[in-house]
């Protein structure tokens, strides 16, 4: 199994739980600092491994009216706040080839989008950073479909790849996660990171924009983390209900800490014999 190395953490299925955690949405300074600082915090209080996450534009949005984020130029400076006031690694999603570039001078890890995870061009632009890749599973991929995402990345040099399952499409508006992609993907010797909060969202369900069962979504991270996996990725905030996207899936700030104990009583166990198929 590889490990990959974010800042000073080392990423691996064998390895302490990592958590990839913060808002769907890029709000400004101040909110993404909050957010990251108490993470942060509540990770060093269990020995878990944090990168805070947030996105500076939300490409995909289900409606034409819906506020998308910052943009790129702003978004990488409250990044770059976060990463150097909290002194964590920062993680954004790209959407072309061109923002690869910018982005890696500033983030940790560049995060390529479940839409958008065959697309030749960007992977090979993310590759080329020689930036950490967490590449989000397509809801319409089989987890064994990945190893040919993995052979794009691996083709510039660059081996500092994540895989992350965020459920697979199962009817209109509806997701599915099947446990048995996290082993699967994890054949290929890159980490495997489960996305607890996208696998409970549901696409369009509130048509003009994505709905979500939240209440699940600790359920799913308690059950993959209980598999030995390198990390979860949870995007959570303060007022999830008043969260510019998203906030149907995403877990309130405040019951973070008490999942992540459970998480981590969870890892201890799995990370005596990690799971291999």
């Amino acid at each position: 199994m590889k490990d990959v190395t974010i800042g000073g953490l080392t990423v691996g299925n064998d390895r302490a739980l990592t958590l990839i955690a913060g808002p769907c949405q890029l709000e400004s300074a101040d909110h993404a600092q909050m957010i990251a600082g108490r993470m942060a915090e509540a990770c060093a209080a269990v020995g878990a491994q944090y990168v805070f996450k947030a996105s500076y534009d939300k490409a995909n949005r289900t409606s034409l009216d819906a506020r998308r984020g910052l943009g790129i130029e702003a978004g990488l400076r409250v990044l770059e706040g976060v990463r150097k006031a909290v002194g964590v690694p920062v993680l954004t999603d790209i959407h072309d080839a061109e923002q690869a570039r910018i982005a890696a001078e500033v983030v940790d890890v560049i995060q390529i989008p479940a839409f958008l995870c065959r697309q030749t061009d960007l992977l090979l632009a993310a590759g080329r950073t020689g930036c950490v890749v967490n590449v989000k599973k397509g809801q319409f991929l089989a987890p064994w479909d990945m190893t040919k995402v993995v052979e794009k990345i691996e083709s510039t040099g660059n081996r500092n790849i994540l895989l992350t399952e965020r459920g697979v499409s199962f009817g209109y508006n509806t997701l599915v996660a099947d446990m048995r992609s996290l082993p699967i993907m994890a054949r290929t010797g890159y980490p495997v990171i489960m996305d607890a909060t996208h696998s409970v969202q549901q696409p369009g369900g509130l048509g003009s924009a994505s709905g979500g069962q939240r209440e699940f979504a600790p359920a799913m991270a308690r059950a993959a983390v209980s598999l030995g996996i390198a990390g979860v990725f949870i995007e959570t905030h303060e007022d999830p209900d008043r969260a510019p996207s998203d906030g149907p899936n995403m877990i309130p700030l405040d019951q973070m800490p008490k999942l992540l104990e459970t998480l981590m009583a969870l890892d201890a166990v799995a990370k005596v014999d990690p799971l291999r198929v």
